[in-house]
């Protein structure tokens, strides 16, 4: 794999109403870029088939998310009493929580392994668990016990412990993440259950139905994942707000996607991915957006494209309307350099009708355009997606409330 080290960064391609309780923040940093192994897994053409699987102050929560490689961003997550800690992926393109069992043994490889037998608040549950990813299944059985992120406890969340990672293959074995923390809705978690946020809307952890993801734009620099609202040291100017048009992925309305004045795509819906490392939309589109660039397949994976960094000044603007608002990408925003090789931020991926076609906004674009979640807006009675330029450099905070910060790596 050492010869495709050049695309690997390419994809992990495919994964309130009031406000009086202080937001939390997790601190995400990035690492150097040596992981895009991810893409080769399969992991990030998650499940899109189907479901198998505003604060207006400087309020709320914020949890620390590290960057492994532009392809993974993650932190910690604590289980039971006393805590176990695992590092998790903070994925809007799932719902569900799993880590690695005890009884998964040298299936999970080194990675750290939930004991229930370690904690006073675990509950049994037995119930068998299965996820179908674009690589393979994850399968286990679920449970039941306290957690803790980013200092905010949820009681009693129901969880998969999982002892068959045999879908997610060399990307999971050397992978800085140990399970996967799902932020999209309800409706398209397996089995029903409750996520981790609508829990901690539930018992009121939080008090506020806005969570806000800050990706750090360059090596070593830290990002954030706000519980309870945003921060808007993160980002430039105001947020501009765009309905949810299926609250099942963070989905809305694609009224064109150009590159300079051309029109490059027929697709109506878009999906925000935290889970997804770089843009993913039809395969057809994708190759004709490449060519227009002067962007040509990688030998070993035809849908993903290389670029000669030289030509990157000159590369035309990448312009996304959603919902009648325009938010834009310049060439090296959209374009990634590893180690001096320029890998084009998109890949090609065929989401069949009805669900697709469609494209998805993966860390590409949500590191330049700082994303608010909002699960329930009062003026449009229903899910929002709030957008911003984000800050080229962290701010200094303003005062706010001590709270637990978790390092996400």
């Amino acid at each position: 794999m050492r010869h495709a080290a050049a695309v690997l960064v390419a994809v992990l391609a495919l994964t309130a109403i009031t406000h009086t309780l202080a937001i939390q923040r997790v601190p995400l940093t990035k690492v150097p870029t040596t992981a895009h192994v991810l893409a080769f897994s399969g992991l990030g053409y998650k499940h899109l088939s189907g479901p198998f699987h505003q604060i207006e102050l400087e309020d709320g929560t914020p949890v620390i998310i590290n960057d492994y490689m532009n392809a993974q961003y993650y932190g910690p997550v604590s289980v039971g009493t006393p805590a176990q800690t695992f590092n998790v992926i903070f994925d809007t393109g799932s719902s569900n929580l799993w880590i690695p069992s005890l009884t998964c043994g040298s299936n999970c490889g080194f990675h750290p392994k939930y004991d229930s037998s370690k904690s006073s608040t675990y509950h049994a549950n037995g119930t068998i668990f299965k996820i179908m990813y674009g690589s393979g299944p994850v399968a286990g059985f679920l449970s039941d016990d306290d957690i803790n992120l980013g200092g905010l406890r949820v009681k009693q969340q129901r969880f998969a412990e999982v002892n068959d990672v045999s879908g997610l293959g060399l990307a999971y074995a050397i992978g800085k993440f140990d399970g996967i923390l799902g932020f999209a809705f309800d409706s398209i978690s397996v089995m029903g259950i409750p996520t981790v946020y609508t829990n901690m809307l539930n018992q009121g952890v939080v008090n506020s139905t806005m969570f806000a993801f800050y990706l750090g734009q360059e090596d070593g620099e830290q990002g954030e994942l706000t519980l309870g609202g945003y921060d808007e040291n993160h980002f430039e100017g105001q947020l501009t707000w765009v309905p949810v048009t299926s609250a099942t992925y963070w989905e809305t309305h694609l009224d064109a996607l150009m590159i300079g004045d051309q029109k490059m795509s027929n697709a109506t819906k878009v999906i925000l991915d935290t889970g997804t490392s770089i843009l993913a939309g039809p395969s057809e589109e994708v190759a004709a957006i490449a060519k227009s660039v002067g962007a040509t397949p990688f030998p070993l994976r035809p849908s993903e494209y290389i670029i000669d960094c030289n030509a990157i000044p000159s590369l035309p603007v990448l312009s996304v309307t959603m919902a009648g608002k325009t938010f834009t990408l310049s060439g090296d925003e959209y374009v990634l350099n590893v180690q001096g090789v320029c890998l084009f931020g998109m890949t090609g991926l065929d989401v069949p009708p009805p669900s697709g076609p469609l494209w998805i906004m993966g860390d590409v674009f949500i590191r330049q355009w700082y994303t608010v979640f909002d699960m329930y807006s009062e003026s449009l009675s229903g899910p929002r997606l709030g957008f911003a330029r984000a800050s080229k450099s962290q701010k200094a905070a303003a005062p706010a409330p001590a709270a637990p910060k978790i390092e996400l790596a």
